[in-house]
Parts: structure tokens; C-alpha cells; sequence
């Protein structure tokens, strides 16, 4: 019970931090806002307005959350197809010999440049975006997912297979345990490399969505506007990784109680 109120105290802290930093920048902001042209620099009530006006309308609340649901699946498809491949090239060295060239060069490939092919190789919209979304961040997923499971103690292992548990008993004992904190970190960073693809994808690829909405505004010079889409990826950035870190907090509680006893 201390160590889970000692937690929520530095969760606390760290937020309340958090928006004395936000509160500052958008003082700043709003001081620039008074000597810059407002395509430069709108006004902070203006961008909230705009904002809150985004969240409270169904037919833009529609278009965010058409953003929001084309980045989970995106990364949903990665992290179960990365997770596939990190476990076979963690358990045969010649497949991870194989696949880890084909995988690095994917990740050499532009974000822009998947957007182009994918706009010419599929019709479908809704495809085009899920392709890119999987095909930019499966890489991450995979060489992430992978060094979690090579992190593995062998000597726990070993341990652990002396009492002949089960398939779902070592799944559950052993793997998952060892593999969690990186399967976090992971969604952690691929996270923010979605979302900001997802935008790429949609403003060239698609006809709805925070992206498309952004070159609308890009067209009419209209900064308020444009701060105001971005903004709303933004918040929903930050209430997921508010959700893995209250998910880290709760599964991965016992190293608090491992540091204080060391």
C-alpha cells in the first residue's frame, strides 16, 4: 500500500511539473501572439476555442477519431506480426540472420516514401493507411519485442523449466514477466512515430482525418486551425501513454518493492 502511494505521489508531482511547463509555453505564446501576426502566432483563448470547438462538434470528433482508430490498428497489426517474428528469430538464429537485413532496410525506408507506394498500389483507403502504419512501424516492433525476449535471464529460465511447467504455465511464469517492460517501451515509442506517419498517410493518401483536415487548413493560412487538429493528436497521445504508464505502474509494481528492500 506505501509503495503504490508513494507511486501516486510522483505521478503527481511529475504531472502537476507537467502543466506548470504547458502553463508557461502558452504564456509565452500568448506574449508572442501580441507582436506577431496572427498566421504566425494566433492568440492562446482563439487555439483553446478552436480546439474545444473540434472536441464538442460530432462531424470533426468523427474525423479525429477516424485518426485515433486507423493508428491503434495500425500498431495493433504491427506489434502481433512484430511479436511473430521476434519469437521465431529469438528461438532459431538463422531466421534472425535472415530476417534482421530485409527488416533494417525497412526501417531505412521514409515514412513519405511508403505513402507514395501505397497510394499506388492500393484503391482502398482505409488499406493504403493500414499499410503504412504496420510496413513503418513492424521493424521497431520486431527488434524491440526481440531484445526484450533475448533479455531473458537463462539462468531463471533454467529454474523455471527444472519444475516441468506447462506451455501456458512458462508462458505465463517466465515470458510474459520478462518480456512486459519491453512490450511497454515499445508501444511507449512507436506510439508517437504513429501518430505522426498517420498524419503523413492521411494528407496525401486519404480524404478524411486529422491529416486531411490539417492541409484544409494549410490551404486557408488559418494557424489557429491548424494548431487546434494538431492538438487533438496530442491529447491523444498523451491520454495513451497515460494509460501504458498507469499499466506499467500496476504490472510492473514489484521493482519499487525490489528497490526499497535493496
Amino acid at each position: 500500500m506505501k509503495t503504490m502511494l508513494r507511486g501516486g505521489a510522483i505521478r503527481l508531482g511529475h504531472g502537476l511539473t507537467g502543466i506548470v511547463v504547458f502553463a508557461a509555453l502558452a504564456v509565452l505564446w500568448q506574449i508572442a501572439s501580441l507582436v506577431l501576426p496572427p498566421y504566425i502566432a494566433p492568440p492562446v483563448p482563439e487555439v483553446a476555442a478552436r480546439t474545444m470547438a473540434i472536441l464538442l462538434d460530432w462531424s470533426t470528433l468523427r474525423e479525429v477519431l477516424s485518426t485515433v482508430l486507423r493508428t491503434l490498428a495500425g500498431l495493433a497489426g504491427a506489434f502481433v506480426l512484430g511479436g511473430v517474428l521476434a519469437g521465431v528469430m529469438g528461438r532459431a538464429a538463422l531466421l534472425a540472420r535472415l530476417l534482421s537485413p530485409p527488416l533494417t532496410f525497412l526501417q531505412g525506408v521514409p515514412a513519405l516514401s511508403w505513402v507514395v507506394f501505397a497510394v499506388i498500389w492500393f484503391r482502398n483507403t482505409e488499406l493504403r493507411i493500414f499499410f503504412i502504419m504496420v510496413v513503418t512501424t513492424l521493424p521497431a516492433f520486431t527488434f524491440q519485442l526481440l531484445d526484450a525476449y533475448r533479455s531473458m535471464s537463462r539462468d531463471l529460465a533454467d529454474m523455471v523449466i527444472a519444475f516441468r511447467p506447462r506451455r501456458m504455465q512458462m508462458l505465463r511464469v517466465l515470458v510474459l514477466p520478462s518480456v512486459l517492460p519491453g512490450i511497454l517501451t515499445a508501444w511507449k515509442v512507436n506510439l508517437g512515430n504513429a501518430s505522426r506517419v498517420v498524419v503523413v498517410a492521411e494528407l496525401v493518401g486519404a480524404t478524411g482525418g486529422v491529416g486531411y483536415e490539417l492541409l484544409q487548413q494549410q490551404q486557408m493560412f488559418d494557424m489557429a486551425g491548424a494548431i487546434a487538429w494538431t492538438l487533438q493528436l496530442v491529447i491523444f497521445v498523451l491520454l495513451v501513454q497515460g494509460l501504458i504508464t498507469t499499466i506499467e505502474t500496476f504490472a510492473l509494481r514489484y521493482r519499487a518493492v525490489s528497490e526499497r528492500v535493496a
